[in-house]
């Protein structure tokens, strides 16, 4: 607003100045007016499709933590392969139920056997071949619907322990628009597939188990889908040794966790034989909030969740099993699941279903505990030396919510890794983990530019070995100007040591002499009279590049000159012959500047 009079002021001049500034004037009033109007204009055609339950259910937010993991059901070999572009062959289903046995899953839903023969077969090939550990539950999934029903029961045969998960839609969206039935004929349909769930399982004399599924539960009134689900149980009938399951998906994600969490609380709360009913939760992820939605749940009284690897399912997937698990684990909490191999798990999970794991997946992704900033890298670096010094019995270490090594990712490659924006820190952290050197602090800071500085020009992020490269070309091999290649020392009778040093500079050979209080001290003042400089050496610093007896000196000199420091290192048998290197480094980085 300050800037009109002035404009105005520049134009009052002449007549085609001041009609420029109405245009301005314009434009940016209506460009103003513009940004008032919504470019979204359909806003308005959206509206709640959830309902809250009748009465208040907040105990859940009393809660701060999750006590214990729930029962994880994984539904990547159904509703994750459903999902995929190019379905998965039956050679990838085993191998993926194979990987599933390994994380630790003990209940699997494997598909929809009535859907196609492919299904079918892949569900035989586990019974038939004896692929199912005698600890682990398959679970099948049917459509209310007779003959499906029927079929499903036929695929199962001779399978040891069986989930029979049944559903129908019960949402206000799908009883008017898809099925055009009235509340009571949609229970009805519910009813029947328990009733006939039951008849085939006494006939079969199995004992499997059974599941109901009020689908589209998230556009569904709260006490009616608790109607349904306790008409089911009425005739279940479940018992301690044989609990029902009531699973209770948002099918479509279509409102905050919290509200989910009152909904999942008031269904926990006035389910019939509830001690013997273990309630579930399916979340989809249309808003990005499943994993808080089944967080949320299991507060309110869930005892078991269905999801996947990494979310993968229909639209925007479902719940993402290894993020819940794992938020369990670093809360302390056993998630009774293993992803101490995560990256085979990654490996093997985009092998499969062609899908791939983003680097910024939690807990699962390729960088998720990489650091490249300067800042976080040193917080990381001195968190970890912390731990070491304080033998500290938790966890707590700054940007890493867990221990990557926990997953089985590596700190050299995969936590603090080197580009143009990391800092003296992560590359001291790199060097002392990955070569055992402890770099003075000051030297870091000369260090962290040089390795900054290859990755800014080659447009490149630097692996361990390369770092160490750029510290050996500047440091150690820097020999622009000139190099040492030769000294001898003599003991003063009063004192001191005189040394001799054969200076080699731009491809000739000379003498330089002077004396000192030690032998350093010698070489120093020979140099600074060969170049005619003058220079304070202000640090050296030495130290053993191993623990064994024959192990090589590794020293770092640095020295100042018009306020600017100036670094070297050497490496050598002698400790003295590595401190001469060290400084013929620095003073090259002075000459050269």
């Amino acid at each position: 607003m300050k800037i009109l009079p002035i404009i105005y002021d520049k134009a009052d001049s002449g007549i085609e100045e001041k009609q420029k500034f109405k245009q301005v004037c314009k434009d940016v009033f209506a460009y103003a007016a513009e940004r008032e109007e919504s470019k979204m204009k359909n806003y308005s055609k959206y509206t709640k499709q959830y309902f809250l339950p009748p009465v208040r259910c907040m105990d859940w937010a009393e809660k701060d933590s999750i006590e214990k993991a729930p029962i994880w059901c994984s539904v990547d070999l159904r509703d994750g392969n459903q999902s995929l572009i190019e379905p998965m062959s039956l050679e990838q289903k085993v191998e993926f139920f194979k990987l599933l046995l390994k994380v630790g899953f003990k209940e699997i839903e494997v598909g929809f056997p009535a859907a196609s023969d492919t299904e079918y077969t892949f569900l035989r090939t586990l019974i038939d071949n004896n692929l199912i550990p005698d600890d682990v539950t398959i679970q099948v999934l049917t459509q209310a619907r007779e003959h499906i029903i029927r079929k499903t029961f036929d695929a199962i045969k001779g399978a040891k322990n069986v989930i029979v998960h049944v559903y129908n839609s019960t949402s206000v969206a799908q009883r008017e628009q898809v099925f055009r039935k009235d509340k009571a004929e949609i229970l009805k349909i519910a009813v029947d597939g328990a009733k006939l769930l039951k008849q085939l399982t006494d006939e079969a004399e199995a004992k499997y188990r059974f599941e109901y599924s009020p689908e589209s539960f998230s556009g569904t009134e709260p006490e009616y889908a608790l109607e349904v689900c306790n008409a089911v149980l009425g005739v279940w009938k479940p018992t301690a040794d044989r609990k029902a399951i009531i699973n209770i998906p948002t099918t479509v994600e279509n409102a905050m966790p919290h509200v989910f969490a009152q909904q999942a609380e008031y269904i926990s709360k006035n389910l019939l034989y509830r001690e013997n009913v273990v309630l579930s939760l399916h979340p989809h992820n249309d808003r990005g909030c499943a994993v808080a939605t089944a967080e949320m749940g299991v507060l309110a009284g869930a005892d078991r969740v269905e999801g996947t690897l990494f979310g993968n399912g229909e639209r925007t997937g479902n719940a993402d099993i290894v993020t819940i698990a794992m938020n369990l684990y670093s809360q302390g909490v056993d998630p009774q699941l293993d992803f101490t191999c995560m990256p085979e798990i990654c490996e093997k999970y985009t092998s499969f279903t062609q899908m791939q794991v983003s680097p910024r997946q939690p807990y699962g992704g390729s960088l998720v505990f990489a650091a490249f900033s300067g800042s976080h890298q040193d917080a990381i670096a001195k968190g970890m030396q912390w731990r070491k010094e304080h033998k500290m019995p938790h966890w707590n270490v700054p940007y890493l919510p867990i221990d990557p090594a926990d997953v089985g990712r590596e700190y050299q490659t995969d936590v603090i890794r080197i580009n143009s924006q990391s800092g003296k820190g992560g590359v001291g952290f790199i060097l002392q983990e990955n070569y055992g050197l402890n770099l003075p602090a000051k030297f870091k800071e000369a260090m962290g530019y040089a390795a900054k500085g290859v990755s800014d020009r080659t447009h490149k992020e630097l692996k361990p070995a390369e770092v160490y490269r750029v510290f050996v070309e500047e440091f150690i091999e820097n020999r622009k100007i000139f190099d040492v290649p030769e000294t001898h020392f003599r003991q003063l009778e009063g004192g001191g040591i005189a040394a001799s040093v054969t200076v080699s500079c731009k491809g000739k050979t000379a003498l330089a002499e002077a004396e000192g209080n030690g032998r350093l001290d010698a070489v120093t003042n020979a140099l600074k009279a060969y170049f005619k400089v003058d220079f304070t050496l202000t640090t050296y610093e030495q130290h053993a590049m191993s623990e064994k007896s024959d192990s090589k000196a590794l020293s770092f000199v640095g020295l100042e000159k018009d306020g600017k420091s100036y670094w070297g290192a050497g490496v050598d048998e002698d400790i003295i012959q590595s401190s001469i290197h060290a400084l013929v480094s620095a003073l090259n980085h002075y000459l050269s500047r």
